[in-house]
């Protein structure tokens, strides 16, 4: 195996899920087909250079849209890393992205934990050199 190619992230509306994660986080838009079902293939991508990337769900059904926002039990599940902790930090407190806690400085990084629109918890962190 060479890599987890996408995570799926369920959502309850593609396109206010693809406006947070290209202009709040800054992902690239990756792919946006139509299909047949009139669901959609929908993947956003945060770097420039192909990697893991998320695939966007929209919940078909009541079990699926109960679990929107919650997806991995109040945790923090997704780990979005950086070289400039400062440098994208305040570029995402000026999009309004939540984070629930201040910056933090571990032996392992700078991190802070913020919320996508949906309520799922992540953690935005520059590993240690």
């Amino acid at each position: 195996m060479k890599r987890v190619a996408l995570v799926t992230l369920v959502v309850d509306d593609y396109d206010e899920a693809i406006r947070f994660y290209t202009e709040a986080l800054g992902f690239r838009l990756a792919e946006d087909a139509p299909r047949p079902d009139g669901s959609r293939w929908v993947v956003v991508e945060p770097g420039a250079a192909p990697g893991t990337g998320l695939l966007l769900a929209r919940a078909k059904n009541e079990s699926e849209r109960a679990r929107v926002g919650d997806q991995t039990g109040g945790r923090v599940g997704f780990f979005l890393h950086t070289d400039d902790f400062a440098r994208d930090h305040a570029r995402m407190l000026a999009a309004g992205v939540t984070f629930l806690e201040e910056p933090r400085h571990e032996p392992y990084g700078s991190v802070a934990v913020f919320q996508d629109l949906y309520g799922n918890r992540w953690d935005l962190l520059q590993p240690a050199a």
